[in-house]
């Protein structure tokens, strides 16, 4: 049986449960590989109505909030025993799948990324439209986490 490691592994995560399934397996992952830890959530532009994205205090919360999630999660990696933690944050017009591949992917370099299986609006479909797109497209390896 051939066993690839990874190095530089790259997890995106957002608040709902498949995400942090995903976050929890990059942990194990890249515990037991000794592998650097790069965790990503995007604040999707496209989401929020166009009132709020008039309004500077709301989006600089929203800002805050996400960066302060993005810490939570390094810390709890950290306090897992990940040696090499480091924290991405982005926003923009497009999805936050296309974000990922078009991004930080370049940016962050990994050679593994890890993404839970549904869409954050709960649509019931089988994969969610996301992890669908980063599958599809992504230059490096993608594990899709239920």
């Amino acid at each position: 049986m051939i066993t690839k490691t990874f190095n530089n592994i790259l997890v995106a995560v957002d608040d709902i449960a498949d995400a942090q399934l995903a976050f929890d397996y990059a942990i194990h992952r890249a515990k037991n590989e000794d592998a650097k830890l790069n965790i990503v959530s995007i604040l999707e532009v496209n989401n929020i109505n166009a009132y709020e994205i008039l309004d500077k205090e709301f989006m600089e919360q929203k800002r805050e909030h996400l960066e302060e999630r993005i810490l939570d999660y390094e810390k709890e990696a950290k306090d897992a025993g990940v040696k090499d933690v480091s924290g991405v944050t982005a926003e923009g017009d497009d999805e936050a799948g296309e974000i990922i591949v078009k991004k930080i992917i370049p940016d962050v370099d990994p050679d593994l990324l890890i993404v839970g299986s549904k869409t954050k609006q709960g649509l019931p479909r089988l994969l969610g439209s996301q992890a669908s797109y980063m599958v599809r497209f992504s230059p490096v390896s993608v594990l899709v986490v239920r």
